[in-house]
Parts: structure tokens; C-alpha cells; sequence
């Protein structure tokens, strides 16, 4: 995600949904992987406790009913049972935000079919694609940022894009509000980050809106670490520094929500998965509990984060994007289309 944080010069300018409505599409990636790491962790008793009610809670999506199905790429049959969902991000609280609706964080989750392992692909959301016409013939149809997509025609538009880019049959799609991460780290007692090189957020939720942050290991609490999760203009590499911190936290939430401190605190892991309801919402055809089985087999070290290869960043007009590397990207996303998930860690630097 590199150099401007503004809507895709030519995507419209929507009016933002009331807030009720945004609760609903925002609330539920963090619920279902919330359920998972309980799981993961041997917490099954617990989810059979919490999961029923909190699933009350999980607002639900439509995110393929105006996907045409003769465009959708076909399942391989190698794959067998193994599933990809599509991550949908975005920060609602971030100041910088200015009206439209957008996809900050793009994150493609491979989970195979073994179930020992899953793959998350972050793309970055500048990257420059082929947008195909949205559902109501007024957009789209162009090449265009990928997050344009969701702002010209909602999910549907952004998960037929992902598909038409990378040919991975997405089988399931979770919305998350980035700044919900705030809360959920904060229900956990604080996440370990280990910080590579000392910046400056200037765009911080801190008084006066400056934080500074010292290199190495430290415990951050929920603000701290959505400043380290938000930053980009600290860095050279921008949005790709960004993507790494993003992953960071992800994972450091799952390692922290699977340990035995929240596993074994009714009071701390109900509040960690109230969070996360809070921050979350999920397709209407997501089994949560069929699959919440499906992953007892998942810890922390058995997820690998990667990133869509790119060219590095261009201009195409008036906007700066990233150029997407279709000569490596086509094997990469390949080898995750047939769950080849030995050759996936193998095509990317």
C-alpha cells in the first residue's frame, strides 16, 4: 500500500453509510480467527460455552450474490478441500480517513487442506489491476487501484477483482474495522511486538498525535499498537512497511488470544471475543463452527505471512501505484490455487 492514502483518483465519492449500517458491515476476520486460536490453543470447551451466543452477534454479509458465476475461476481439483478466504480491512478511525468507502487491507488466507498449516498473501491495496464492470454497468471495467473496487461496487466487485488478479477461487469473505484492533489488544492485556527500526508516528491516537517508538521488544497496548499498525509515512518503503506491522500485530494477537492466560480467564477470553465481534462480519454462507473444527490443529508458528509480488511503486496518470510482478505472481497464486503449500514459500523473496 504505498504513497497516498486517498480514495483511487477516478473512484466515486459514496456517502458514508449511517452508523448502524457500518456497525453491521464492520463488525465481523477477528470473531472467526478469534474462534480459531481458541480452538488451536485446546480451548474447545470454552468456544462451546461462548460461540452459540456471540454468534448472535456476528453480522453477516452478502459478498457473491452479484458475482457473475461464468467469470468466477474454477476450483482445482487438486486442492480438495482447502479454502481461501479474502480479509477485507479498513479504518474507520484513522484521521487521515476522509469519506468513501474503501478497502485499506487486502489479505488473501490460504488455508489448505490438512488444515497444519495457513498462508496469508497481503495485497497491497495501490496495487494496479484490471477492475472488471461492477453489477450496476457504471464502474469498473478499467484498470484501476484494486481497492477501487470496493468502493465502485462493494464486495462482490472487490472479491471478483481478487479473483480475476490471482485466478484463487475465494471461497469466503471476513470484514474487519483495523482500529477494532485497538480493543481486542487491549482486552488481551497488550501484544509483544518486537519493533526493527525506531520512527515517529505522526498520525498517532496519543495526545497531540505524535508517538515515538524505540527499536526492539516491547509490550504495546491496544493504542499503541494501531499507531504501529496505521504508520507509513515514517518509512521509505511506505505502505510496505505498513503491511509488514500489519502482519505483526495479526500475529501477535493470535499468539497472545491462543496462550493459556486467555484460555483459562472466563472474564479475559469473553472479552477478547466481544471485541472481536465488535470489530467483525462475515459472509452468509461462513459455517463458523464447522470450520472453528477444522483448525484445532493451528498455532501461531503454523501461519506465514507474505506479500503479493510487486515491481515496486509507478505512476499511472495523476496516481501512484504499485505494479504488480505478473511473472511471479502468476506461479505464486498458482501453487495456492492447487494448495501446493510447499511451493508457495519457495516463490517468493
Amino acid at each position: 500500500m504505498p504513497v497516498d492514502l486517498e480514495p483511487a483518483a477516478d473512484a466515486p465519492t459514496e456517502q458514508q453509510p449511517a452508523a448502524p449500517q457500518r456497525r453491521r458491515r464492520l463488525r465481523n476476520l477477528l470473531i472467526l480467527l478469534a474462534i480459531f486460536v481458541v480452538l488451536a490453543g485446546g480451548g474447545a470447551l470454552a468456544v462451546t460455552l461462548y460461540a452459540r451466543d456471540i454468534d448472535d452477534d456476528i453480522a453477516r454479509i452478502e459478498a457473491f450474490d452479484q458475482v457473475p458465476q461464468q467469470a468466477r475461476p474454477v476450483k482445482e481439483k487438486a486442492a480438495g478441500d482447502a479454502m481461501n478466504f479474502l480479509i477485507l480491512g479498513s479504518d474507520t478511525r484513522d484521521p487521515e480517513t476522509t469519506g468513501g468507502s474503501r478497502s485499506d487491507t487486502i489479505i488473501l488466507l490460504h488455508l489448505p487442506a490438512d488444515r497444519a498449516s495457513a498462508q496469508l498473501v497481503s495485497i497491497p491495496r495501490d496495487t494496479w489491476v484490471h477492475v472488471p464492470p461492477s453489477a450496476d454497468g457504471r464502474h469498473g471495467n478499467t484498470s484501476a487501484k484494486i481497492n477501487a473496487a470496493f468502493a465502485w461496487g462493494g464486495t462482490p466487485l472487490m472479491v471478483q477483482t481478487v479473483e480475476d488478479y490471482t485466478s484463487v477461487r475465494i471461497d469466503h469473505v471476513l470484514m474487519v474495522d483495523f482500529a477494532g484492533f485497538k480493543d481486542i489488544v487491549d482486552a488481551l492485556g497488550g501484544v509483544e511486538i518486537d519493533v526493527d527500526e525506531a520512527f515517529t508516528s505522526t498520525h498517532s491516537l496519543s495526545p497531540g498525535g505524535v508517538r515515538n517508538f524505540k527499536a526492539g521488544p516491547q509490550t504495546m497496548d491496544g493504542a499503541t499498537a494501531l499507531d504501529y499498525a496505521r504508520e507509513r509515512y515514517a518509512f521509505k518503503d511506505g505502505d510496505f512497511a505498513r503491511i509488514r506491522h500489519q502482519q505483526q500485530v495479526i500475529k501477535a494477537i493470535l499468539s497472545k488470544a491462543s496462550s493459556g492466560g486467555v484460555l483459562t480467564s472466563p472474564g479475559r477470553l469473553n472479552s477478547f471475543l466481544r471485541a472481536t465481534a465488535d470489530a467483525v462480519s462475515v459472509d452468509k454462507t461462513l459455517n463458523i463452527f464447522g470450520m472453528a473444527g477444522d483448525v484445532r490443529q493451528l498455532r501461531g508458528e503454523n501461519l506465514s505471512f507474505y506479500t503479493s509480488p510487486t515491481a515496486g511503486t509507478g505512476t499511472r496518470g495523476n496516481q501512484s501505484v504499485v505494479l504488480p510482478d505478473r511473472a511471479k505472481a502468476k506461479p505464486f497464486f498458482d501453487a495456492i490455487r492447487r494448495d501446493d503449500t510447499a511451493k508457495i514459500a519457495t516463490l517468493v523473496e
